[in-house]
């Protein structure tokens, strides 16, 4: 007699739960071992289901797809419509485990018609079931917007079957989907829901598959938690027994190590993958993590044993998104990493012909985004061999399929290719119109830069801000006409942002304001440093744009910058010092003011580039004066100020904390005592000092008061990640993400923003030529219109004293925040014990000056 089928937890569980297992390569988990449940008569035999089930528990795929064949048939031949559509949907899934995509499609498509035909209508369960192995097809041969439709057709019928897991199976396949996509914001908020309900639910499958996808998400968006994740994760997996997706687990717990620079840890979770790795393609990818451990790490003798075993794998496993990305990252690994020569490791013809393979691969599954990164790859081969035509003509259809796909991800890196291209063969104004649909691109793809493709991912400073910085090369070149200047101008801000958007995990700025026209009586320079000369572009309100430029290679200028930061500490000869900083005047200033275009100045606001961010402006010498002694200085990330209003000097409060005392092996700063009594004398405030200064405090002070300054006298520290950007409080560190959300914590009015925040006591961090940028960072996305801040420790009793005559300054009418800053430093370098610039020129103001 036919069994009637019960409602079947593993189904849902061929969850495409996504990996970065490598710098630039995502790879889908395969199905969880089927857990099918059956009524069966007591002399019925043990049936194909159940012998299916067995085999591919233990990894017999192909065994697993004779049993349900035979099973299929079987019940085709008893009538028995139900099984037979069960029998093809399992059938369908042990297919895929051995990339057997047409024969899967094959199965899963005579299951879904023979679903259509049953009368009654089929169990809800099995309308589930089945579109739920359609949608994992779908991920895994590249249709992630399609597979998102099949899953959310396949919860509904979970819904309708009553089976909650089911549903909340489906909803995290949608969310790792999105990931596939990019959408990593999107799939944490969908995902955060999801975990929450599954904490509370015994240990099972989707359990597992749920934390690691959430983990993934967060790793993505920089979020220190995506490890604890994968370990909770991992330890379910290991409860249960759930050995598929052990290995996806171990590799992502790999890359974590290897963003925490722990090349040993990550090497063994890379290496218990490879062991557990219950099918081809999860082994292929933990071989693959360390084969580009081995050749980050400068370890060739390890990588070169490797490739010859990779190669011939990766020739040999049938076409798959996963299979293909596999061989374009392959060649990836060797042709990005400088450290070896890939001819040495494998032969360049070999992986010329492995991208031609993986091309007419792709077009045989149309995977057209594979296809379009395979033609990427396989020009920059041959771009490699100066094979120019060849590689034009290959980057040319990887950027027209890029267009018909409006794939923005692929075009920002082939339109790119194409301009370098273009450049290369002399050809100024095609490079330019390639390199300007790449930047085009980069912008729209802004608010998830988080990963420009989730499957093909570079970071920022090898893939994004090089388009930026090589286009306005090519738009200054020679005597840049005023249309090339402003889009330079333009770019420069562009990349700001971005890098701005890199360091968050995320679009932190909505809008913005052209700065020039805040201030008649500003001048906003853009030093620009490029490989062979430093160019400055001058912006005035109501005046043409204006550049000059200076011959010197990328290293004198970067050279000369370092040795002026290092002869700003006190001990240094200040000859040495004053003739370093000279120099950089002579570079930034003075043909400026040769050629008279600060007449009318008051304040020079510069929008600085690289190493030239950890420069203090108002310490550069002209050989009399220091520059702050000429004019007032802000800083300014770009166009990012907000509606431009000017402090009340009659109406001027505040929130005042900090920590004098020794804490959490920091230094005592002693000063600070007095610097806050001081600030509360000039100025009405509330004060949290030492013990009084807590997270939780300061949190709550910032949203009931409608205080216009936040003045903050403690340790913190900037950097250029995002996890070392920090400030202490009495029960802790805040990072700088906390802090940000705390001070904007005023609701949107914008009424109630904070109209000054001061961090007198901070650092940059030691030997971080970018730290500048956590600076930068805070002062935008806090949304305080203005923000003083120091790039190094200064002396708590000199930051005291100019603290106070800050805002003595500050109370006085028509003052504005800059000029208020240059008169309190002005008053240091007049006196004997502070003169030297180290104890006053640290002092920045970014964002709104006035």
């Amino acid at each position: 007699m036919a069994f009637r089928i019960k409602q079947t937890r593993w189904l849902y569980m061929s969850l495409s739960i996504l990996s970065l297992c490598l710098a630039f390569i995502i790879t889908p988990v395969k199905a969880s071992p089927p857990v099918i449940t059956t009524v069966l008569s007591s002399s019925q035999p043990t049936n194909g289901l159940e012998q299916g089930r067995n085999l591919y528990e233990s990894g017999r795929f192909a065994e697993a797809i004779t049993a349900w064949q035979t099973a299929a048939q079987q019940y085709h031949t008893q009538g028995d419509r139900l099984n037979e559509v069960l029998s093809l949907s399992y059938l369908s899934l042990a297919q895929q485990e051995l990339n057997q995509w047409q024969a899967a499609q094959q199965s899963i498509e005579q299951s879904l018609k023979l679903l259509q035909t049953v009368k009654p209508s089929a169990d809800a369960i099995l309308w589930a079931q089945a579109l739920n192995t359609q949608a994992n097809l779908q991920l895994q041969t590249g249709k992630a917007e399609t597979a998102i439709e099949s899953w959310q057709q396949a919860e509904k019928f979970y819904e309708q079957a009553g089976d909650k897991m089911g549903s909340l199976g489906s909803q995290i396949n949608q969310a790792q989907a999105l990931q596939t996509l990019g959408f990593y914001r999107r799939s944490k908020q969908q995902l955060e829901v999801l975990t929450e309900k599954l904490q509370g639910m015994p240990d099972n499958e989707i359990k597992v598959s749920g934390l690691r996808s959430l983990a993934l998400a967060l790793h993505e968006i920089g979020d220190g938690n995506s490890q604890k994740l994968l370990e909770q994760s991992l330890a379910i997996a290991n409860k249960i027994a759930a050995k598929p997706q052990l290995s996806s687990i171990l590799i992502s717990l790999g890359q974590t190590a290897v963003d925490l620079q722990d090349p040993e840890a990550a090497l063994d979770y890379f290496e218990q993958a490879q062991l557990l790795a219950t099918n081809p393609g999860d082994q292929l990818q933990a071989r693959l993590a360390q084969f580009k451990l081995f050749l980050d790490y400068d370890k060739p003798e390890f990588a070169t044993p490797l490739a010859p075993q990779l190669l011939q794998q990766l020739r040999e496993l049938p076409p798959s998104h996963i299979s293909l990305y596999a061989a374009i990252n392959f060649v990836g690994i060797l042709t990005l990493n400088r450290q070896s020569n890939p001819d040495q490791i494998v032969p360049m013809k070999d992986l010329a012909q492995l991208m031609a393979v993986t091309v007419k691969s792709a077009q045989q599954i149309e995977d057209a985004q594979s296809e379009a990164y395979a033609l990427h790859q396989w020009a920059k081969l041959y771009r490699r061999t100066q094979q120019i035509s060849e590689a034009q003509e290959l980057a040319q259809k990887s950027l027209n399929i890029a267009r018909q796909l409006q794939a923005n991800n692929i075009i920002a890196q082939s339109a790119w290719q194409v301009g370098q291209l273009y450049k290369q063969q002399g050809d100024r104004s095609k490079a330019i119109t390639a390199y300007t649909e790449a930047v085009n691109a980069l912008k729209a793809l802004r608010g998830d830069l988080v990963a420009i493709n989730s499957d093909v991912q570079f970071s920022f400073r090898s893939s994004v801000e090089p388009v930026y910085r090589e286009l306005v090369d090519l738009l200054l070149e020679n005597q840049p006409s005023q249309a090339e200047l402003i889009q330079a101008r333009e770019l420069i801000e562009a990349l700001q942002i971005a890098e701005l958007d890199n360091f968050f995990r995320e679009a932190c700025l909505d809008k913005t304001q052209q700065i020039d026209q805040v201030d008649p009586t500003a001048t906003i320079l853009y030093p620009i440093i490029l490989p062979d000369r430093l160019t400055v572009i001058l912006s005035k309100a109501g005046q043409p744009l204006r550049s000059y430029v200076t011959q010197k290679s990328i290293a004198e200028i970067e050279q000369t910058l370092d040795n002026f930061l290092v002869a700003l500490n006190p001990v240094s000869d200040s000859k040495d010092r004053d003739g370093f900083s000279q120099q950089i005047y002579d570079w930034l200033i003075r043909p400026a003011e040769a050629d008279q275009a600060f007449i009318d100045t008051k304040t020079l606001v510069f929008v600085l580039d690289g190493r030239l961010r950890n420069i203090p402006m108002a310490a550069l010498y002209d050989g009399k004066q220091y520059l702050i002694e000429k004019y007032a200085v802000a800083l300014s990330p770009g166009l990012q100020l907000m509606a431009t209003r000017s402090l009340n000097q009659n109406h001027l409060s505040a929130i005042v904390g900090g920590i004098s005392k020794s804490r959490a092996g920091f230094a005592a700063l002693p000063a600070v005592e007095s610097e806050i009594k001081q600030i509360s004398k000039a100025v009405s405030s509330s004060v949290l000092l030492n013990q009084e200064f807590t997270s939780q405090a300061l949190a709550e002070q910032v949203k009931s008061s409608s205080a216009s300054i936040v003045h903050l006298a403690t340790h913190g520290q900037f950097s250029s990640r995002l996890e070392d950007t920090f400030l202490l409080t009495w029960d802790g560190q805040m990072n700088v993400k906390e802090l940000s959300e705390l001070l904007k914590n005023r609701g949107s009015d914008p009424s109630k923003a904070i109209e000054l925040l001061v961090l007198s006591a901070c650092d940059t961090a030691a030997g971080d030529d970018r730290a500048v940028l956590g600076l930068a960072g805070l002062a935008v996305k806090s949304g305080a219109r203005s923000t003083i801040a120091t790039l190094w420790p200064v002396k708590d009793r000199a930051a005291a004293i100019l603290m106070t005559r800050f805002y003595d300054q500050l109370r006085q009418p028509k003052i504005t925040k800059a000029e208020a800053l240059r008169q309190a430093q002005i008053s240091l370098i007049r006196q004997n014990d502070f003169h030297d610039p180290f104890f006053w020129s640290g002092f920045v103001l970014i964002g709104n000056w006035i």
